[in-house]
């Protein structure tokens, strides 16, 4: 009770803007816990799979800090205590608290490989990230379409905000962290008006193949606050999105 009272104060505050965070992960017919901004006030706090985030105001990572250590899995995380048990090639299903109408942009999932000892006490810092999704636009999306109809955004939010995540089909059995990040662009006409919302979650992959990933990169590397898809005015009728960030792992 104690708990379902400090969510409705943490979205009451923010209003019809409330932003969102990963509340509940889907993977093989169970439903895990995200972390949730409340546990902050439980004691103990439960051990779940969803990274801690200092993130009270469900609030954003800005361009400022595009390469500090709050973008890797947003502010001041540390590693979640449990993981999400899943094959390699099956679908996990992510579902927001909420998200607001006007804060478009692109949806993008990256996945970084743990140690043999696990993700539980990994330095964030030594995560290296592959992009295994990206998407923005719509496919047809035309200079007359809705600008708020014209993202994945719009669709997420009609989906009750879930998202679905695949995990790759050769990945070996081992932990990883899933990064999935939504970047909001409604005031990103400004230099510095993007809005990161990263969120972490462990992964246990139970049974794979053996495709390792190669070629990650810090997290911290990702973005620039001038790069095009971060930089960028959305109220222009646009038909194409650039996607920031590495190219898609292949």
């Amino acid at each position: 009770m104690l708990l379902t009272h400090v969510i409705t104060l943490l979205v009451g505050v923010r209003g019809c803007a409330a932003h969102g965070f990963v509340q509940y992960i889907d993977g093989e017919g169970i439903r895990y816990r995200g972390y949730d901004p409340g546990f902050r006030f439980q004691t103990p706090a439960p051990e779940v799979p969803g990274w801690y985030a200092n993130n009270t105001d469900i609030g954003f990572v800005p361009p400022q800090s595009f390469q500090d250590a709050d973008i890797i899995c947003h502010k001041s995380a540390v590693p979640g205590h449990d993981y999400v048990n899943v094959q390699a090639g099956s679908n996990i299903t992510l579902q927001w608290l909420t998200w607001p109408e006007s804060h478009v942009g692109p949806i993008i999932d990256y996945l970084a490989s743990c140690p043999e000892r696990g993700c539980i006490d990994i330095d964030k810092k030594d995560l290296h990230f592959v992009k295994i999704a990206q998407q923005a636009l719509k496919p047809g999306i035309t200079s007359n379409t809705s600008w708020l109809k014209a993202w994945v955004i719009d669709d997420f939010i009609h989906r009750d905000f879930k998202w679905h995540v695949q995990v790759p089909d050769n990945l070996p059995a081992g932990t990883y962290v899933l990064r999935h990040e939504i970047i909001a662009l409604h005031s990103a006409w400004d230099v510095n008006g993007a809005q990161a919302y990263p969120q972490c979650i462990n992964l246990n992959v139970t049974t794979g193949g053996s495709r390792r990933i190669t070629g990650g990169v810090p997290a911290t590397s990702f973005y620039g606050a001038e790069d095009p898809g971060i930089h960028i005015n959305v109220y222009n009728g646009m038909t194409d999105y650039p996607f920031p960030g590495p190219g898609l792992w292949s």
